[in-house]
């Protein structure tokens, strides 16, 4: 049997896949253990139990001044910004992609303007949408669309600019106009490659996401991982960004899932 040839079934791939992550649980766990069995008081590695009580607080119990659950207040504000920020992003990407893609007027007139922005580092940008829109939701949403939207119009443009020619050629013999190529040609081979990349851009997303709410925000859970961070609170920090990487695995593997079965089509012989 060869590596590169070798096909594990799914049962398999999900051992496989459970094994660093089990591998890295228990290794977190005797580092723990060890550094609490020198120092009871130690707050760099915190148990398991400490841990669980902290976010049992966050969870379960009320906050005293406003009310609220905290961490199920935290993540309903965080996903808003990012659903918010991705959905501007990615109408944008289709719209402008597809037009960027299939008609080289439009690609010779905006292309340059949209690599420009691409090539920006968005963290630079934040002070500027904070002074332009404020310290609300919409800096923050603005941060995410302008993080993501570009890559994901110049991902989906190159790839309609890639399309076999004589697709474009036999559509317009057959009395399609440019809008019909578009639509007819283009689009549906455009769909699949935007889910492709709105799944590459919720990495980037997720931290422009917690870079504004760490600068500026007073509920999500970049806002408070950045302000339990000054007690030292890894009991509540550590439980955070294993929260923050759940979601983002569970939002990737619904686009996978989704797109799957909208454009099953594509996948054709893929392994």
């Amino acid at each position: 049997m060869r590596w590169v040839t070798a096909q594990p079934t799914r049962r398999g791939a999900l051992l496989l896949g459970a094994a660093p992550l089990l591998v890295l649980a228990l290794g977190y766990v005797v580092a723990a253990a060890a550094r609490h069995a020198d120092n009871p008081a130690d707050k760099i590695l915190p148990l398991p139990g400490a841990m669980a009580a902290a976010m049992a607080g966050l969870l379960f119990e009320p906050d005293q001044l406003s009310g609220q659950y905290l961490f199920w207040a935290d993540t309903v504000a965080s996903l808003w910004r990012l659903g918010a920020g991705l959905g501007i992003a990615t109408l944008s990407a289709l719209l402008v992609g597809l037009a960027l893609g299939a008609l080289p007027p439009v690609r010779s007139t905006l292309g340059p303007l949209v690599t420009g922005i691409a090539v920006i580092p968005p963290i630079a940008l934040l002070p500027i949408l904070f002074i332009v829109f404020g310290l609300g939701e919409t800096a923050k949403v603005a941060l995410i669309v302008i993080g993501v939207a570009p890559f994901m119009m110049r991902d989906v443009a190159g790839h309609i600019g890639a399309l076999p020619r004589e697709q474009v050629v036999k559509a317009l013999t057959l009395g399609a106009n440019s809008w019909g190529v578009i639509l007819r040609v283009a689009l549906p081979q455009a769909l699949p490659r935007l889910f492709e990349a709105l799944r590459l851009s919720l990495g980037p997303a997720w931290v422009f996401l917690i870079s504004a709410e760490a600068i500026a925000a007073d509920v999500g859970l970049g806002y408070r991982i950045f302000l339990v961070r000054r007690y030292l609170a890894m009991d509540v920090i550590i439980p955070y960004v294993a929260w923050i990487a759940l979601l983002a695995v569970l939002m990737d593997l619904a686009l996978t899932f989704g797109s799957r079965r909208l454009f099953g089509w594509a996948y054709l012989g893929a392994r």
